[in-house]
């Protein structure tokens, strides 16, 4: 199968893939073991987007978003999606507890989150023991619909037949109108709700659809890969290379070309223009839309759609190195609450006040198996604190032009501000971690502006369009784009939140392209990728030299 090359076209590539997310590089990978040619050009440096790590003076080494992924253990799909490119035996995940991956704390209680729906159920029925039957009945409802999700994207019957069925009942929902309905306190929607900056929404905004996905997902089994979220993108870039396709970084694309009302390729920001007959789009959507092809060929629905979005909120991110005579972090995750009102404190983010952060999500790399410290270096933990923020708070530059002009450090109120969320997470941090900063090694803060910086993400959030009930069910996009030969992949897409809802979506775009079920195939156990045809890794194999691509010293024409 060759995908529909157009010898009119030519260029000598079957499909450009724009941005290398997890979405993007899953896409091409499926791309190329289908048999088509694939580029993929990203312009940061390295492949990877959100699942990328970063290192600081060769030793300290930070995952930027891959803290955890859901159903990764042998049969699951997430790691089917590997192991049917043929990296089963490179892509390795590690379980955490299956007790406890997850550690939940209110001022007035602490509850482990365990694996499995059941369990689940039992263990919030008896840390909340005065609202059980309410908090039984609400799991009963949220496993329900995630057994209907769960057949959708493996391949099974769309949708229920039955409308009484949870999934229809609740698909056009948020999730506090369920919990409201089983009549659950403030305090009970914060225990439940408590995972909400894995999409960045509150109770009163998300789609109980995008929760129940999340949560179910984990409750399937939590993983981390072994290496580090490199690991994910180096693989993948392993796949498309081995099939004759190449990713280009520090490549940026300024259009998306089109003629006679259909894509034929893409135009550098150098002016370089670059022929395929598909162009399967990996950035925001927004400016997929309005910068990338322009409203002047997109009907005027389409273009007043991408204008009306709104996006997820955004994050604020703390990166710590801490000698290992400090108390050694935990290898589950921490969402700590220093209120009982999850609403109340969404409330505060939405107004923009962003005066203290009222919770973080508290996770550790070197706890769950990411690197050691180099030889001879000094041996180390490392912490990520993160806070959901408002993007409209003064000291952010969130729109891409400012993001990618400004001149930030010499911008004294925004290092200030910077620096003042950033202390203030790590005294939460020491609050539930004890002392860090008698120990710190390392202290870096990433606010939303440092996101669109990187990503060129609307709004400075990783999560993309907010998955609120009537954006979920109307106006994310599909993996089929407005125009002919044009497709669209990664977490703006209907199917495609968090790192693995990327990563199935790039499958499902690949699908839809080579017209192949693909997904259901690879969850069923086959193998379409030959392991054989993979480069060997020698020693000292780095994934993150791995993910640099062919022209990693040139970006928009000028030395790195």
């Amino acid at each position: 199968m060759n995908g529909g090359r157009s010898p009119a076209v030519g260029g000598g590539w079957d499909a450009i893939v724009v941005g290398a997310g997890q979405g993007g590089l899953t896409c091409a990978a499926y791309l190329a073991v289908g048999g088509l040619k694939v580029l993929v050009l990203e312009q940061y440096k390295i492949a990877g987007g959100c699942t990328q790590v970063f290192r600081r003076r060769g030793t300290y080494e930070f995952d930027v978003g891959t803290h955890y992924l859901g159903d990764a253990g042998p049969g699951g799909l997430v790691s089917s999606v590997y192991e049917g490119l043929g990296l089963g035996d490179r892509i390795e995940f590690r379980e955490l507890n299956p007790d406890g991956f997850d550690r939940v704390v209110l001022p007035t209680v602490t509850v482990d989150v365990p694996k499995g729906w059941p369990q689940y159920r039992e263990r919030m029925a008896a840390a909340l023991p005065a609202e059980a039957a309410a908090v039984r009945a609400y799991v009963d409802t949220c496993a329900a619909i995630h057994a209907s999700l769960r057949a959708m994207v493996v391949g099974l019957p769309d949708a229920p037949a039955d409308p009484d069925e949870p999934f229809a009942r609740w698909r056009t929902a948020s999730l506090h109108d369920l919990m409201s309905h089983c009549g659950l306190s403030d305090r009970a929607v914060t225990v439940l709700g408590a995972q909400a900056a894995n999409y960045g929404l509150g109770p009163m905004q998300v789609s109980v659809v995008t929760h129940v996905a999340m949560l179910g997902e984990f409750l399937l089994g939590a993983y981390y890969p072994v290496g580090g979220g490199q690991m994910l993108a180096a693989g993948l870039v392993e796949v498309i290379t081995a099939y004759g396709g190449e990713l280009r970084t520090r490549t940026r694309v300024e259009r998306i070309e089109v003629e006679h009302g259909r894509v034929t390729g893409v135009r550098l920001a150098d002016g370089e223009v670059l022929y395929a007959p598909i162009v399967v789009s990996n950035a925001d959507y927004r400016r997929t839309v309005l910068d990338l092809v322009g409203p002047d060929h997109l009907p005027a629905a389409v273009v007043s759609r991408a204008r009306r979005l709104s996006m997820a909120l955004p994050l604020v991110s703390v990166y710590l190195a801490v000698s290992r005579d400090a108390a050694p972090p935990p290898a589950f995750n921490l969402w700590c609450f220093e209120t009982e009102s999850i609403i109340d404190a969404f409330a505060e983010i939405e107004s923009g006040d962003f005066t203290e952060p009222r919770f973080a999500f508290i996770s550790s790399g070197s706890a769950k198996g990411g690197p050691a410290a180099p030889p001879g270096r000094t041996p180390h933990h490392t912490i990520e604190v993160l806070a959901v923020a408002p993007a409209a708070h003064r000291p952010w530059l969130v729109d891409e032009d400012s993001a990618m002009r400004h001149d930030y450090r010499n911008d004294a109120a925004y290092l200030a501000e910077k620096d003042r969320i950033g202390q203030s997470l790590v005294d939460m941090a020491e609050r539930y971690l004890g002392p860090l900063r008698p120990h710190l090694l390392h202290y870096e803060v990433a606010t939303p502006a440092t996101q669109t910086r990187f990503t060129l993400a609307s709004g400075g959030t990783p999560y993309g369009v907010a998955s609120t009930p009537r954006q979920l069910a109307l106006y994310r996009p599909g993996h089929r784009g407005p125009l002919p030969g044009l497709y669209l992949a990664g977490v703006n897409t209907r199917s495609g939140l968090g790192i693995s809802g990327a990563m199935i979506g790039g499958v499902r775009c690949a699908e839809l392209i080579l017209q192949r079920s693909m997904l259901t195939e690879v969850h069923l156990g086959k193998v379409l990728g030959n392991a054989e045809l993979l480069p060997p890794r020698p020693p000292g194999w780095d994934p993150l030299l791995a993910s640099r691509g062919s022209r990693s010293t040139v970006h928009d024409g000028r030395k790195a």
